[in-house]
C-alpha cells in the first residue's frame, strides 16, 4: 500500500517537483503541531531545529527591544516560518515564535530535513528555492521599512491576509514600526 502524501506537496510542486523516492522520503518527516491562541511555539534564546509551514491560523516572529515586544514577521495559513539566521547556523536566537490563535503547523526536523539533502539531492533544491523566496521576502520587508511610509507598510499588510482584524494592534504597530497611536491614525484616515 501506498502511503498518503500530504496537501503540503501541492505547494512544493509548484516551487519544484521532487522525484518519487525523494516525495516518499520526505514525506516521512512530515509531523502536526498544533498551539493554542499565545502560545508559544519556540522560546527566545533557543536555536531554529524545525522548518514549519502554518497549515491554518497565525503565527509571528518576535523579539524583545530594551523590553518592548517587537514583532519580526506574521505568518498565515500557507507560509513558511522558521528562525532562518539560527537554523542556518545552530546558533541561538534571541527571538521566538508563538501563534495568535490557534494554529496548526507542519513541522519538518531540520537536522533529518539536511540529512535528506545527500541523498536527494532534489529536495535540496526545493528548500534552497523556498528559502530563496523567504530571503527575498524579507529583503523586502527590510526595504519596506527603509522606503515606504507607515501608511504604505500598512496597506501592503492587509493585502497579504483578511485575517488583519484577529492580529493584536500592538503586534501590528510594532511589526510597522510606529506607535498603536500612529497606527490608529492610520486605520482612521483609511476609513
Amino acid at each position: 500500500m501506498v502511503p498518503s502524501v500530504h496537501p503540503i506537496f501541492n505547494y512544493f510542486d509548484r516551487i519544484y517537483r521532487v522525484c518519487p523516492a525523494a516525495r516518499a522520503a520526505l514525506n516521512e518527516l512530515l509531523g502536526k503541531e498544533r498551539y493554542t491562541k499565545n502560545e508559544l511555539i519556540q522560546q527566545t534564546g533557543n536555536s531554529c531545529r524545525t522548518v514549519y509551514f502554518v497549515s491554518s491560523g497565525i503565527a509571528r516572529i518576535f523579539f524583545y527591544k530594551d523590553g518592548e515586544d517587537i514583532t519580526e514577521h506574521f505568518a498565515f495559513a500557507g507560509d513558511v516560518i522558521v528562525r532562518a539566521e539560527s537554523l542556518f547556523t545552530g546558533e541561538p536566537t534571541p527571538k521566538g515564535i508563538q501563534a495568535l490563535q490557534e494554529v496548526e503547523l507542519l513541522a519538518i526536523d531540520a537536522v533529518k530535513l539536511f540529512a535528506l539533502y545527500d541523498t536527494h539531492h532534489d529536495v535540496e533544491r526545493l528548500f534552497r528555492l523556498i528559502f530563496e523566496q523567504e530571503y527575498v521576502a524579507a529583503i523586502k520587508r527590510v526595504e519596506s521599512l527603509q522606503l515606504q511610509h507607515a501608511t504604505e507598510r500598512y496597506l501592503d499588510l492587509v493585502q497579504t491576509t483578511d485575517l488583519i482584524n484577529q492580529i493584536p494592534l500592538r503586534y501590528i504597530a510594532s511589526y510597522l514600526g510606529i506607535t498603536q497611536v500612529s497606527l490608529s491614525r492610520i486605520r482612521a484616515g483609511l476609513r
